[in-house]
């Protein structure tokens, strides 16, 4: 959308963007991006992942500048990320590269390799901890190096695991993996066309707002929709990405490693009916996948859901429903839209007004006949 800037106000706006950063600074110190890359991780995931752009220090740049609001920053990341060249596309990553930070499992208390619990905020009590207002650096400063040589006495143990997925699907209680050979479409760079490609729903799916997401995913909980999984696997940590050789690139071997990136994945196990090769009703598991940049569970989860209830045929849900669901969970597109109503109407509203007008004096005119 585009809109013909107003002509005139140049003084009030250049007031109002001088009082922005005074309100931001007004206190005689601003929030150092460092900091809030170090002590807000979660935030910075969360921006990162909307935002489709895998860098913490720019993350953090831009709650800064956008003073904490989510949807400026991830419009910020996302106003970046468009300037940036895309120089290569990294090869497929398989997540058993993953070294593993965390991993659960909610239908199995014995996976192979075990659980790992991991950082998380499920273990503990939600009250507030005011000794928080009280921290001193010196103090963070020791338990940090305690924990450090804590944790340089534990034997390191191999963490690239095995997925649940690939334990029942030895069982026979999961279909074999289905390869799709078609290239992804690159939803940053092809508008969107229904029916869509799973490739693009799980790439908006994975940008979309994080409430969004996880509203839609709880309306299909709540009997809005028929999907409601058992988390089979979570499981967080580092994956390495690397690029193809140039020279060569069909061979993997060859490949150049770039980095690594933190991801959170889910399967989520649905059990469905099926009907065998003897026309009898049998019941199997499907899987539902979600990813997402950085720690961020809850918002994988709710995408696996909606993976699942996107797959369906059955469209007499609204979130079984491509359109609705791919078309209103992206921030830039949904704040953007609500926020352009503040902006002025002043022709469109005076229309209406004078339609209103004539038809009031039409009405009036005809009272008196």
């Amino acid at each position: 959308m585009a809109y013909v800037a107003v002509k005139g106000g140049a003084e009030a706006i250049e007031e109002s963007i001088r009082r922005l950063k005074y309100e931001r600074v007004k206190s005689g110190a601003g929030a150092d991006a460092s900091q809030i890359e170090q002590g807000m991780r979660l935030l910075v995931d969360q921006v990162m992942s909307e935002g489709s752009l895998y860098d913490p220090s720019l993350a953090a740049l831009a709650i800064k500048q956008g003073e904490g609001s989510m949807e400026e920053a991830v419009f910020l990341l996302r106003s970046y990320r468009s300037t940036l060249p895309r120089s290569y596309y990294s090869n497929t990553v398989n997540s058993t590269d993953m070294d593993v930070e965390r991993r659960i499992s909610a239908a199995f208390k014995d996976i192979p390799q075990g659980q790992i619990l991991g950082t998380s905020y499920d273990y503990v009590h939600r009250l507030l901890d005011f000794d928080l207002l009280q921290e001193r650096e010196e103090e963070l400063k020791q338990y940090v190096e305690e924990f450090l040589q804590e944790e340089c006495h534990k034997e390191r143990a191999d963490l690239r695991l095995p997925k649940v997925s690939d334990y029942l699907r030895k069982e026979g209680l999961l279909p074999p993996v289905t390869h799709d050979e078609r290239p992804p479409k690159d939803a940053t760079k092809q508008m969107l066309s229904f029916p869509a490609q799973r490739s693009e729903r799980l790439q908006i799916l994975s940008r979309g707002m994080t409430q969004a997401v996880t509203a839609l995913g709880y309306a299909s909980l709540r009997g809005y929709g028929v999907v409601h999984p058992t988390v089979g696997e979570l499981r967080i940590g580092m994956l390495p990405i690397s690029i193809p050789d140039p020279m060569q690139p069909d061979t993997y071997e060859d490949s150049y490693y770039i980095g690594e990136i933190k991801v959170t994945e889910v399967e989520s196990l649905i059990p469905v009916t099926k009907l065998n090769a003897n026309g009898e009703k049998e019941l199997e598991f499907k899987i539902g996948y979600g990813i997402t940049m950085g720690q961020n569970e809850t918002k994988a989860i709710a995408m696996s859901i909606l993976d699942t209830c996107l797959e369906s045929e059955d469209k007499s849900f609204a979130v079984n429903d491509e359109e609705f669901v791919l078309y209103h969970i992206d921030s830039v597109e949904a704040t953007g839209f609500i926020s352009h109503l503040k902006l002025p109407h002043y022709v469109t509203f005076q229309s209406k007004l004078n339609s209103m007008r004539k038809t009031k004096k039409v009405q009036a005119d005809e009272k008196e006949i």
